[in-house]
């Protein structure tokens, strides 16, 4: 008989309830009032995007370990995997009416400003002519309508792919279902020729002239649809033949996504009674995962729109354009000669594409190792790779085809890289690489000398300006000699290589992060203070939460900055009332992954690319960096406590699940804007902390400065 091992749940929650109560909060800062109103209608369809992946993937992959024979139950909160669905299909719910809520707030403010978001009814006699015309030339010669009778099955319908529906009645009073897919191909809008800024939704139209598409039927009863499917896609799982090249296995399994088992079906208007039980018997749903909202299905639209605003208007409802801070040097001789800390996006991320591109054309440079997971569209760090490979430099790339949707980018990136004379080495079967690191060779007479980059961020240009994150440049050879034996491990299939300073998942990392929780716990026990501040997106790994908590007990002084996921409770007595959880949801993702042991001069840091997450530190090759430079160690420190500072964006968990804006009798501090006025104000002739800001009682003392002047 198995062992069925028993947790304490009295201090944990749920990961998939945490991570709704998470989106919860995204969907607070579209209902801001103090954030610019285009940029809360961003929110808005964050909040759609986020919900609609978490469907695709956390749903998905509960419902197929809901058909296992025994299974798991959850070690966070004892639930079954049907209690953990039910809860969830349950919690959704009131978000979906908050989503509705808000909406209409903000389509009745946006038109204050101008911009219409119009439905038929608004619409005059001649704008609907208009819309009809637009609808017969540009619409109806790409839809491909179907009725559902013995000669036409129900449709494979697409992923999230929309559709309008409705009961069909032919000539012989004979009722069957009209479906329309709508097509990615067409406008996702329509603009109105009004003085204002006026549109009606694609969708919207069809629904209307939905007669027109049914011309031989009576139409009735329609309403808009979109089935989210599973798209919890393992490679690991799916069994290949290590003979066939893994892009193009990566490609087959890849055609799977969009026709995976349906998870949930979204509906906008109202829904008759016997569309809902054609959808529940074909498509094999229950009521529980029907949801019916009066707001768009999808939000995709909004960045269209944007780019549609007057400057005016962009100035009146975005938020004010920053330049990141920078500096001019050349920066691999910058980099050779001290270490380096970058902030994005508050610092530029051009200087690191600027590191690749002297890299690439030096004739210094030997070589030039990376790992990459998810680039931008239009990647200069691709090309940069290539114009090394190209100029002669031996350039090697670690690259993950599994970034889930970056999937096919990735495959022809790797494409692209091969053709210009890069060694790949792609992820492994059971185990994604997620580390962000590089390593330069440089060779001078007979001097080698190396750079190492390692940060907690993507090589993305585009992401780069919205997520929040730390990248370390440092010649320090300790530090160079672990980045040679990880790309030496990852070339050869070696996953349990030893290193020296790295923390390297799946095999190390984690036992040396709870070593460094042990570490505190015996300072305590000496007689000295304790102290943890750990900063990540996600916390749900029991074996670090349960670690935590004997910390706790122990009397070290934790402070968690988690911005999603935590399943760990607070302030729980005699468990966690060492422990104080802060949530920043803000402008910015806040993305940077950091871990702080000790306090002033002998605090230790790491920063890194894992979450304290099962996944990262066990499934997932995670990279993680000591901080050696005091001074750096000291700037990590100063703005960790900025970010504890927070009480504008910064949310406190509660030791019920629930998280409430932080409320204190400090001046108000917003911790994003914060560092923004201090990108503004930098010199960065040299980028590094100014000896006023180094001690913590200075930084502190001109964030209060700060504060004071902004009230």
């Amino acid at each position: 008989m198995t062992k069925i091992e028993v947790f304490d749940t009295s201090f944990t929650q749920n990961r998939e309830l945490s991570w709704l109560m998470f989106n919860r909060r995204v969907l607070k800062e579209a209902e801001d009032l103090t954030v610019p109103l285009m940029e809360r209608f961003k929110f808005l369809s964050i909040f759609q995007t986020n919900l609609d992946e978490f469907y695709m993937i956390r749903v998905g992959s509960l419902s197929d370990i809901a058909k296992l024979k025994q299974p798991p139950i959850d070690n966070k909160s004892g639930m079954s995997v049907r209690e953990q669905l039910d809860a969830i299909y349950k919690a959704t719910v009131p978000l979906i009416e908050k989503k509705d809520k808000i909406f209409e707030q903000l389509r009745k403010q946006m038109a204050l400003h101008q911009i219409v978001h119009c439905d038929i009814p608004q619409c005059s006699n001649a704008e609907i002519k208009f819309l009809e015309n637009a609808f017969k030339r540009r619409i109806m010669p790409l839809l491909s309508p179907l009725v559902i009778d013995r000669h036409h099955p129900f449709p494979q319908l697409l992923n999230k792919q929309k559709a309008v529906v409705a009961n069909v009645k032919n000539k012989d009073g004979m009722m069957t279902l009209g479906i329309v897919p709508i097509s990615n191909l067409l406008d996702k809008m329509i603009v109105l020729p009004r003085e204002t800024l006026s549109f009606i939704l694609t969708e919207k139209v069809i629904q209307h002239f939905l007669p027109l598409v049914f011309d031989k039927y009576q139409v009735s009863d329609s309403c808009i649809v979109a089935i989210t499917r599973n798209a919890d896609i393992h490679p690991q799982d799916e069994g290949f033949d290590f003979d066939l090249d893994f892009r193009v296995h990566m490609k087959l399994i890849l055609k799977k996504r969009s026709r995976l088992a349906p998870v949930r079906l979204e509906v906008q208007g109202e829904m008759d009674e016997r569309i809902r039980r054609i959808f529940k018997e074909r498509v094999k749903l229950n009521d529980m995962q029907i949801f019916i909202g009066k707001s768009p299905i999808a939000f995709d639209y909004v960045f269209e729109l944007i780019e549609k605003l007057s400057l005016t208007q962009r100035m009146e409802m975005m938020y004010p354009p920053f330049s990141s801070a920078t500096m001019k040097v050349t920066m691999l001789d910058y980099c050779l000669s001290k270490d380096l800390l970058l902030f994005y996006p508050y610092e530029d991320f051009e200087l690191f594409i600027q590191f690749l591109k002297e890299s690439a054309n030096s004739a210094d440079v030997i070589s030039i190792r990376i790992s990459l997971y998810r680039l931008a569209a239009n990647s200069r760090v691709i090309q940069y790779l290539c114009d090394a490979a190209q100029n002669g430099k031996e350039v090697t790339v670690l690259i993950e085809l599994r970034a889930r949707f970056d999937e096919n980018n990735n495959i022809e990136w790797a494409e692209m890289l091969e053709s210009a004379g890069c060694n790949l080495i792609y992820g492994f079967e059971d185990v994604k690489v997620h580390g962000k690191i590089c390593l330069v060779t440089l060779k001078k007479g007979d001097k080698i000398s190396y750079i190492t980059q390692i940060g907690t961020g993507n090589y993305n240009e585009k992401t780069a300006k919205l997520y929040s994150d730390l990248s370390l440049f440092t010649a320090n050879d300790r530090i160079a000699q672990d980045a040679l034996t990880f790309f030496k491990n990852m070339a050869i299939s070696n996953l349990q290589g030893t290193y020296n300073h790295l923390w390297v998942a799946p095999y190390t990392y984690k036992n040396q992060l709870m070593e460094m929780i042990d570490g505190e716990i015996e300072k305590v026990r000496l007689g000295k203070p304790g102290r943890i501040i750990c900063k990540a997106n996600s916390l749900s790994e029991r074996d670090i939460i349960d670690k935590l908590a004997t910390a706790s007990q122990a009397g070290v002084k934790i402070d968690l900055i988690i911005r999603g996921i935590c399943c760990i409770l607070p302030n729980i007595a005699g468990k966690t009332e060492n422990i104080q959880v802060t949530s920043v949801v803000g402008r910015f993702l806040e993305h940077a992954r950091i871990y702080a042991f000790g306090e002033g001069d002998e605090v230790r840091i790491w920063i890194s690319s894992g979450d304290l997450m099962t996944r990262s530190l066990t499934r997932r090759i995670e990279v993680a960096v000591p901080v050696l430079d005091q001074a750096i160690r000291q700037r990590i420190v100063a703005l960790l406590d900025v970010m504890l500072a927070d009480n504008v964006k910064g949310h406190r968990l509660l030791k019920n699940g629930r998280h409430q804006r932080k409320k204190d009798d400090q001046p108000r501090c917003n911790s994003q804007d914060y560092f923004i006025e201090e990108a503004k104000n930098r010199n960065l002739a040299v980028i590094e902390p100014q000896p006023q800001i180094i001690k913590k009682k200075g930084w502190l003392a001109r964030l209060a400065d700060w504060t004071n002047e902004k009230n």
